[in-house]
């Protein structure tokens, strides 16, 4: 197979390039390397990928068109698109950013396949487009019309414009909607990272909604084999899906959506409390009101992942948090009981 990663040189794009070239296949990567957090961790990553002979990178932005049709030029047996502009907070102060990245790069992502003849088209979407829902746990059949923050309102663009698609010109697509994923070579402006670095230079670790929340923490190598999974299964049409009664999930057109997730959500405190065990060091901790598009409970119905692949994530959260406090020490150069040498900054 011939792969295309969009976003190859961000946490999970890195990942699941990785692991396609572990499993012997093709793969392009394609990312712009810009500077939303730290270029230099989005470089290392991408280091670990081009010594590898079937891997090809392209920089190009996901809103150039002309770069975009280039691109497409060749054709891709897959599409794993998870190139985007993250962070609900950042899209408080930068809508535009998320505009161009999310919805006009989703677009040529999408005319892409249909123009290449793409097999399959496979997207991250969010935990946040399910927005001011409470009933738990999530689930896809649930309807996902109130996103509390613009960057949830473009993930859940992201699904309307795929299944459009998917109609109109017959495109298999499927919508991934990870929830809070962790693990090593993770981003810095998430939580876990957050919390490692404020503990390591004795700074505040800011607890919104007075560390109240409970997200359902998801391990990327848990979510790596159900995107991998799922590429391997192109969407078809539901035979027993009606307009009378239509499920959000499916579609007469070869179209799904799929939580990963890790099925136990897990308050935010007790992660703080792993992540003090696991560095032997207490945090300093500071209560803060939530944030403006913050939810206090995220929680992952994942059995239509499982009806569909035979697998749903599972690894333990103070496994995950000591395989990423592993990798952090080692990165950045950290020895227990010493301040960083390479500068725990990112």
């Amino acid at each position: 197979m011939t792969y295309l990663v969009t976003g190859c040189a961000g946490f999970i794009g890195y990942h699941v390039a990785a692991r396609l070239l572990a499993d012997g296949e093709e793969v392009a990567g394609l990312d712009n390397l810009n500077p939303y957090y730290d270029p230099a961790l989005k470089r290392a990553r991408l280091g670990r990928l081009v010594s590898n002979p079937r891997f090809r990178f392209v920089e190009a932005d996901l809103a150039d068109g002309a770069a975009m049709r280039a691109l497409f030029a060749g054709r891709f047996d897959r599409v794993i698109h998870l190139a985007a502009q993250a962070g609900v907070r950042y899209s408080l102060e930068h809508p535009h950013s998320y505009v161009a990245s999310n919805l006009a790069g989703f677009l040529n992502v999408l005319e892409g396949c249909r123009h290449s003849g793409a097999g399959h088209l496979v997207y991250a979407s969010s935990s946040s487009v399910y927005g001011a829902n409470t009933r738990m746990p999530l689930s896809v059949h649930d309807h996902t019309d109130h996103p509390l923050s613009l960057y949830a309102a473009t993930k859940k663009s992201n699904e309307v414009m795929a299944h459009a698609y998917s109609h109109l010109f017959g495109i298999p697509t499927t919508g991934l909607r990870f929830f809070t994923v962790y693990g090593p070579w993770g981003r810095p402006d998430m939580a876990l990272f957050r919390f490692t670095k404020a503990i390591l230079e004795g700074q505040p670790v800011a607890l919104y909604d007075h560390g109240r929340g409970h997200r359902d923490f998801t391990y990327v190598d848990d979510v790596v084999e159900g995107v991998v999974r799922i590429a391997e299964r192109p969407a078809r049409p539901d035979s027993a899906w009606s307009g009378d009664r239509p499920d959000p999930a499916t579609s007469q057109a070869p179209f799904r959506v799929y939580n990963i997730g890790n099925e136990s959500p897990v308050p935010v405190l007790e992660l703080l409390e792993a992540l003090e065990a696991a560095l032997g060091r207490k945090a300093i901790r500071e209560l803060l009101p939530s944030q403006p598009g913050d939810v206090p409970m995220t929680h992952a119905d994942v059995s239509a992942l499982s009806a569909a692949t035979g697998f749903r994530p599972r690894t333990p959260i103070r496994e995950g948090i000591g395989r990423f406090v592993e990798w952090y020490l080692d990165y950045f150069g950290v020895r227990q009981g010493t301040e960083a040498r390479k500068g725990a900054t990112a």
